[in-house]
């Protein structure tokens, strides 16, 4: 794997913000190993540190911000696509001002002023993900897909359908992301609004600072006072917009992207997908190599065997208090035959009764020693929240909440990726083993 990577040198910019016009003065500084990139507001009372991951991402029409409780960095995406494309992993991002500068209203200042700074290669691999499942995400009539591909890239393709504005047309581009084809065939491509849309704006005193000299303005014969760095550049700066958005997922990325009249909103909630996606192939990865009890462990633990054993391993374990397994559903398991044919989903009362199994694991860190075994007595609170299919993996996650010499509760939860997929509050009885 890649080293993880920072500037060697710090250097500055300014300029006013593209939709607030305020006058804001940017430091990008080298960072430690893991510490992503991050943006820090420094006209505050006290400094805010603001990371820029999926998950601060703020509500905002037509552009990308991230906040902080009351602060937010609004406009980063032409940055953070130079920061992707470029492969920085760990930056600072000092800030005096709410919005970033708009410079061109692309990305070719930011690239070339980090480009200048130089790189140091740090001690840590860097992150990185593969799409390894399709994601496919539709909002009106526009529509975004990550699928897998055998590439060591991102390679994007992005369909820009302006049909009724004979200014724009319909454009079209495939690349590959590198940071030499992102110099010299992105970067330069900059914000496009068509006419009507600039009036309207500025009557909501949304970018008065601006003229059409200032930013691509288009009307039905192409550029206002303007003209096209590219034939195709507003498709251009599509795909720098999709890349500073899917740069929020805080690694690098290989696979497709396949994009229809995607905007900022619809690649956010695929960043979103994404860093689900690489978080559960973090928890595979970590259950596959640090497993604290494997399948020949729990055997010795549990009476339960094929086709009723339904946890795999154990990853994580407090005490008696807290237990975190793993059960890994395939379309070889014995129940798909019947529920249902043609159409597999893992039966509810068995996610239950994986959440006892993991339950009764967690009991035996107490239990071992004297003799005696949890024995599912009841259930209260059950929720089944959504199907499990064959390819997905139940997290099973049990915190035991009350322990007494006759009797256990457990708070249980069984998770897909992000999702709940069941909870319940499970009681047991504690009995003498032999009697069993």
């Amino acid at each position: 794997m890649k080293p993880q990577k920072t500037i060697a040198d710090q250097a500055g910019i300014s300029g006013r913000g593209m939709f607030g016009g305020q006058e804001a003065k940017v430091l990008f500084l080298p960072a430690d190993v893991d510490t992503g990139v991050v943006f820090v507001r420094k006209d505050t009372p006290e400094p805010v540190r603001i990371e820029a991951t999926i998950r601060n991402v703020g509500d905002r029409p037509r552009r990308t911000a991230i906040k902080k409780g009351d602060t937010s960095v609004e406009t980063i995406e032409h940055c953070m696509a130079a920061i992707s494309a470029l492969e920085i992993d760990n930056i600072i991002i000092e800030i005096d001002g709410p919005e970033m500068p708009g410079v061109d209203g692309g990305s070719w200042e930011y690239f070339k002023l980090l480009k200048k700074c130089g790189f140091v290669e740090q001690q840590e691999p860097r992150k990185e993900m593969t799409i390894s499942e399709p994601v496919s995400l539709t909002q009106g009539d526009a529509s975004i897909y990550a699928l897998p591909a055998n590439v060591d890239e991102l390679q994007i393709t992005y369909d820009l359908d302006y049909t009724k504005h004979t200014g724009i047309g319909r454009q079209s581009l495939s690349c590959g992301l590198t940071a030499e084809y992102f110099e010299h065939n992105l970067a330069p491509a900059r914000t496009f609004l068509l006419e009507a849309e600039a009036k309207q704006f500025q009557s909501h005193g949304i970018g008065t600072h601006l003229s059409a000299k200032d930013i691509l303005v288009i009307g039905s014969d192409g550029p206002i006072k303007n003209s096209f760095r590219f034939k195709d550049e507003c498709v251009r700066h599509k795909i720098i917009d999709l890349i500073g958005d899917l740069a929020l997922v805080g690694r690098r990325i290989t696979g497709r992207i396949v994009a229809y009249k995607s905007g900022h909103n619809l690649n956010q909630k695929l960043a979103a997908k994404l860093l689900q996606q690489a978080e559960l192939q973090d928890r595979m990865t970590k259950a596959g190599t640090s497993a604290l009890l494997d399948i020949r462990k729990i055997q010795k633990i549990l009476p339960h065997r094929y086709p009723f054993l339904l946890v795999d391993r154990v990853i994580e374990i407090d005490g008696d208090r807290f237990i975190k397994g793993i059960k890994n559903v395939t379309y070889n398991e014995l129940f798909f035959q019947g529920h249902f044919p043609g159409t597999p989903i893992m039966p509810g009362v068995l996610i239950l009764e994986a959440l006892a199994q993991v339950s009764g694991l967690l009991f035996a860190q107490k239990l071992e020693l004297t003799g005696k075994l949890a024995v599912l007595l009841g259930m209260d609170n059950v929720k089944l929240r959504k199907s499990v299919v064959p390819g997905d993996q139940l997290i099973l996650i049990a915190e035991a909440t009350r322990t007494r010499s006759k009797t256990a509760v457990c708070k249980c939860t069984a998770m897909v990726g992000d999702a709940k997929a069941a909870e319940a509050e499970i009681k047991f009885m504690l009995i003498d083993e032999e009697i069993v």
